[in-house]
């Protein structure tokens, strides 16, 4: 069990950082307001959530401009990937 538990990772523990990410890992990326739309959040409560995930170098973002308008990517990075996966599996393995 210790194992298990060893392999949950604090930053997922959150609901909406676990569906920013499960987000992420079916999208190559998606833009900010997508991200909110699909999560049902405010800007102040993503973007919070999202400098977390960046933190943990989890999550990048790149900025691009749609039509004279600034848009914001997120993009889940390898190292980021591989946590979720590792976190989800361990999820699994308590359930099981």
């Amino acid at each position: 069990m210790k194992n298990i538990l060893k392999d949950l990772d604090k930053a997922f523990e959150n609901r909406t950082r676990l569906g920013i990410m499960s987000a992420l890992m079916v999208n190559d990326c998606l833009d900010f307001n997508s991200l909110k739309e699909l999560l049902g959040l405010t800007d102040g409560n993503l973007a919070s959530h999202l400098k977390s995930l960046e933190k943990s170098k989890y999550v990048i973002y790149k900025k691009e401009f749609l039509e004279r308008k600034p848009n914001t990517i997120y993009i889940a990075t390898n190292s980021g990937k591989k946590a979720f996966k590792k976190h989800i599996k361990a999820i699994e393995q308590l359930l099981a």
